[in-house]
């Protein structure tokens, strides 16, 4: 079923976000026939453009950013027709005088009821002068019966707990709750996604989702990249923040929840609440923080993280974490978690780990001596996949056991679209669909969970920090955290 007729206003049309995601995202919705009949993309900024010139540079952008075969002109062409700019200063609230006339005069032209829905592709100092703004000018208000407002927040959402609930606190006071989107592009991945309907429409998995059963649980989200042109943006986040709180944190959530009486946006939401209330508190023992310094991978020299562009010479900004963790509940009691976020690491990977209890006792040689040989791997990064990993003997042994997996990949379903996390995501604002998005009080939980360790850090900001060179697995120090270790040298 297609969205209601609506407009969407992004905020920062002249950026990186825009031209990277949105944009091409909402071309591969139009180009499948999902967007409403009665659609415009508006976009806001600063830069000056004309409709027509906008266009142009869009056109350009979705050439380069659009993935598969290239659309034909006349596609591209009839996909910008929707697209309208409009220059603003979004500093200077006089201005937005100017957005109010001309969302008026698209509602008229393009026969489209009064619906908006915002999104802040911007830098997060400007959220909340934009909503504010919108507040002075009544945008966010409307009287029309059937009319509605929507507002998107990129991430971060706050730096800590107390400026994620000042900005939460600042939001509602505009907006009903029900109608601020925080976006988490992680939960928009069909990986993700799979994992409630692996879990509750499965009794083969979800009769064995429990500390009876299994051993650990292990999320990653490392990568080979380091900080490129964002080292301005990093140093005030550092790996916590921008991957463990935003991200990590979500996904296992997902793992970790009960199953809802209903497949419901605030059911399923109320149980990640829940897991994110049960977590047991951190101490910093329970978390490794690495930066990485100079190194070598695969023929080519990395600078350390002190050298990047945007990053002071005696930066203690962690780019590198890893956490083990528990769960105070019935289902996960004494089950470690861990996280692992990194980059200029050895390898890109995002994955989740299910390592189930081994059996109780060793009836054949070459078993997996340290960890069972079951483990469920769920690939979130691209190409997205599920693998379940067990034991078969080995042809023409004496009953050698090794481990062999069964694998599905995503891409094999050649029929079928697999969107993007954008795609998704987008599609689901537009419908008014919060189940893939985050609410108040779970980012909340998420922030009171990290907060002691992120004042334990800036009160001791070289204590404990570890240095690794770029292109490696991380500090060797992370083993400490480690109960045990894998049969193929890895570690948990």
């Amino acid at each position: 079923m297609k969205p209601d007729d609506q407009i969407l206003i992004i905020f920062g049309a002249s950026g990186d976000l825009t031209k990277r995601k949105l944009l091409p995202s909402l071309f591969e919705l139009f180009d499948r026939d999902m967007l409403p009949a009665h659609f415009v993309i508006l976009g806001v900024a600063r830069t000056k453009f004309t409709d027509e010139e906008f266009r142009k540079e869009q056109k350009k952008n979705l050439r380069q950013f659009l993935k598969g075969t290239p659309p034909s002109d006349e596609r591209l062409e009839l996909f910008l027709k929707s697209v309208q700019y409009i220059t603003l200063d979004t500093e200077d609230t006089k201005e937005y005088c100017l957005l109010v006339k001309k969302i008026a005069d698209i509602r008229k032209t393009e026969n489209i009821p009064d619906r908006l829905l915002f999104y802040l592709a911007v830098p997060p100092q400007k959220y909340e002068l934009i909503a504010g703004a919108l507040k002075k000018t009544k945008l966010n208000d409307t009287g029309e019966k059937g009319g509605w407002r929507r507002i998107i927040v990129e991430k971060p959402f706050g730096s800590s707990l107390e400026t994620a609930q000042r900005l939460n606190q600042y939001l509602c006071s505009i907006f009903e709750e029900d109608d601020i989107y925080r976006i988490d592009h992680f939960l928009g991945k069909e990986t993700v996604q799979n994992i409630l309907v692996l879990r509750f429409a499965n009794q083969i998995f979800e009769s064995l989702w429990n500390r009876n059963y299994i051993d650990s649980v292990e999320i990653y989200a490392q990568e080979t990249l380091g900080v490129e042109n964002r080292g301005k943006y990093y140093e005030g986040a550092g790996a916590l923040r921008d991957m463990i709180q935003n991200h990590l944190m979500q996904l296992m959530g997902f793992v970790a929840m009960e199953a809802p009486s209903a497949f419901d946006a605030e059911l399923m939401r109320d149980e990640v609440a829940k897991v994110f209330r049960s977590l047991h508190p951190l101490s910093v023992d329970d978390v490794i923080r690495g930066q990485y310094i100079a190194g070598e991978a695969d023929g080519k020299k990395w600078l350390a993280y002190r050298e990047e562009k945007g990053v002071e010479a005696d930066s203690v900004t962690e780019t590198y974490v890893a956490m083990r963790f528990y769960i105070d509940n019935w289902r996960w009691g004494g089950v470690p978690f861990y996280f692992y976020t990194g980059k200029r690491m050895v390898k890109t990977k995002s994955e989740i780990i299910i390592n189930f209890k081994n059996v109780p006792h060793h009836l054949f040689t070459g078993m997996c001596a340290y960890s069972s040989c079951n483990r469920l791997v769920l690939k979130v990064d691209s190409p997205e996949s599920i693998s379940l990993k067990f034991g078969l003997k080995v042809p023409g042994s004496f009953f050698e056991v090794k481990q062999v997996s069964m694998d599905f990949a995503y891409d094999s379903l050649c029929n079928t679209y697999i969107a993007n996390a954008y795609e998704r995501l987008l599609l689901d604002a537009m419908q008014g669909d919060s189940t893939l998005y985050t609410r108040t009080d779970a980012l909340e939980l998420s922030w009171r969970f990290i907060d002691p360790i992120l004042q334990e850090w800036a009160k001791n900001p070289e204590e404990g920090l570890i240095f690794y060179p770029a292109g490696s697995k991380g500090p060797e120090e992370r083993k400490r955290l480690l109960q045990h270790f894998m049969p193929d040298g890895d570690i948990l």
